[in-house]
C-alpha cells in the first residue's frame, strides 16, 4: 500500500488503478468507495483503460459517486475505443437496457 501510494502520488497511472481497487475491495485500507473513484479517475483521465473502465462501473452503479448514465457511458466508450472488451459489453448491455 505504501509504495502504491508513492507511485499514485507521483502520477503513475497504474499505481493508481491498483489504488482505487485497493480501496473499492477493502485490500490493506479500509473500504472507501469515494477513495476509489478518486484514484481511478487520476488514472482514468491519463488514458489508463482498466481504471476508465473501473469508473464506467463506478458511475453505471453509484458506487462511490452519484449515478451518472452518462458518464458510465463515456468512460466505457474510452476504455472500449482502446480494446477493452469487458468494457464494451458492459457498454452494450448498459445501450440495451435503455432502449
Amino acid at each position: 500500500m505504501y509504495w502504491y501510494r508513492k507511485a499514485a502520488e507521483r502520477g503513475h497511472a497504474q499505481a493508481q488503478d491498483n489504488l482505487g481497487w485497493m480501496y473499492g475491495v477493502g485490500r490493506g485500507v479500509e473500504r472507501d468507495d469515494v477513495q476509489a473513484v478518486h484514484w481511478f479517475r487520476r488514472a482514468a483521465e491519463q488514458g489508463h483503460v482498466n481504471a476508465q473502465k473501473n469508473l464506467g462501473v463506478m458511475y453505471q452503479y453509484g458506487i462511490g459517486e452519484e449515478q451518472n448514465i452518462e458518464h458510465a457511458i463515456y468512460w466505457y466508450r474510452q476504455a472500449g475505443a482502446q480494446g477493452h472488451e469487458g468494457a464494451r459489453e458492459s457498454l452494450r448491455l448498459l445501450l440495451q437496457q435503455a432502449d
